[in-house]
């Protein structure tokens, strides 16, 4: 017989626990775009997206600038 894995939920944090894990990610990441090494506007990015069943892990962020993550998001359309 067949079984279907169950499927796991997705973690999703509470607004002021999202802030401390992004903070926590940007210390993590020396406070530097992970792409291009810009120390300014930078952002917490998704790598699989919340539309996507990606969750709020700190395996699944990453600090990139406003410029790498527009080009992030631009290459998914």
């Amino acid at each position: 017989m067949n079984r279907i894995p169950v499927k796991s939920s997705r973690l999703r944090l509470a607004p002021k626990l999202y802030e401390d894990l992004r903070q926590q990610v940007l210390r993590r990441d020396g406070w530097r775009c992970q792409s291009c090494g810009a120390m300014s506007n930078l952002e917490v990015h998704h790598r699989e997206f919340r539309s996507q069943s990606g969750d709020d892990s700190e395996q699944n962020l990453i600090t990139l600038c406003t410029a790498c993550h527009s080009i992030v998001h631009k290459g998914t359309d």
